[in-house]
């Protein structure tokens, strides 16, 4: 018996979907549209910072030789003992 609303529920959303794309009005409300646009945002900002990574990555990798550091400012010798 669940199964069966399932399936109903499942073929009223595909039905729903076809309807759309028949009359070419993907989105009917201002909702639809945010939804859309912020989806959008996500999925840029998420393959965004996996270029960033696999730029980072690939500078790092090809560098082989790591900068040196030298030491700014003073030695604390009171610290010493």
């Amino acid at each position: 018996m669940a199964q069966d609303s399932v399936q109903q529920e499942f073929q009223n959303q595909f039905n729903d979907v076809v309807s759309r794309l028949e009359s070419k009005q993907l989105f009917q409300t201002d909702w639809d549209i945010a939804a859309f646009a912020i989806f959008f945002i996500f999925i840029g900002m998420v393959l965004l910072l996996v270029i960033l990574v696999i730029i980072r990555c690939c500078c790092c990798c090809c560098c082989d030789e790591k900068p040196r550091r030298h030491k700014v400012g003073m030695d604390n010798l009171a610290l010493e003992p």
